[in-house]
């Protein structure tokens, strides 16, 4: 770290800083709120999904196994791909759940059960939420990785460059004022030696 210049230069550069520092902490302060918001309502909305996957799954397949006496569905069908767009939270992108692409076998519609379309499309439906849910998680990681830089950076700004600029500002104005108080008394001192030399001068 370079050494402080006790100068009148670096007393204007470091209250410089100090005011950017003190404006720019607030944004940072906020930005971390939102994030940590945004942290609470994606876990909510994982949950949330993870719920309905499980009514979804308990209600719906248990039928579809007892009855699977041919094909299994996931035997028909299949996840491929999921699509995504880009989003932004909070200043971060992220990726925002579209659609799946499923990848579907032929079937006889006559040599399978009668449940075999609507399992296929049950199976669609809880395949679509792991593919939110895995975009949700996706999503999470970002903003969390986000906050984590977010919340050093705030550490950084309120536990060392604050505080360090402040003390920098103290120890540069004490010295400037022990150097304009020894100037005063020099020049007393000086001006006091002139005016008795001027005296010792003066005829009896």
């Amino acid at each position: 770290m370079a050494k402080l210049r006790l100068t009148k230069n670096e007393l204007k550069k470091q209250k410089d800083a100090l005011n950017r520092f003190v404006q720019y902490l607030p944004t940072l302060l906020l930005k971390k709120q939102q994030l940590q918001a945004e942290i609470i309502k994606l876990n909510n909305e994982k949950d949330k999904l993870k719920q309905e996957k499980a009514y979804l799954k308990a209600e719906v397949f248990k039928w579809v196994d007892v009855f699977a006496e041919t094909r299994k569905v996931e035997e028909v069908i299949s996840g491929e791909k999921i699509i995504t767009e880009r989003g932004n939270i909070a200043g971060v992108d992220i990726p925002v759940y579209v659609e799946m692409k499923f990848k579907e076998e032929d079937y006889d519609l006559v040599a399978e059960p009668l449940w075999m379309d609507q399992g296929v499309e049950d199976a669609k439906k809880v395949m679509e939420m792991n593919g939110r849910i895995e975009v949700l998680r996706k999503q999470l990681a970002l903003v969390k990785e986000e906050l984590r830089i977010t919340t050093q950076r705030v550490n950084l700004f309120e536990k060392i460059m604050i505080p360090r600029t402040r003390s920098n500002i103290k120890k540069i104005q004490i010295y400037l004022g022990d150097m304009q108080t020894a100037a005063v008394v020099t020049g007393k001192i000086a001006k006091d030696k002139i005016l008795k030399a001027e005296e010792g001068k003066v005829p009896a």
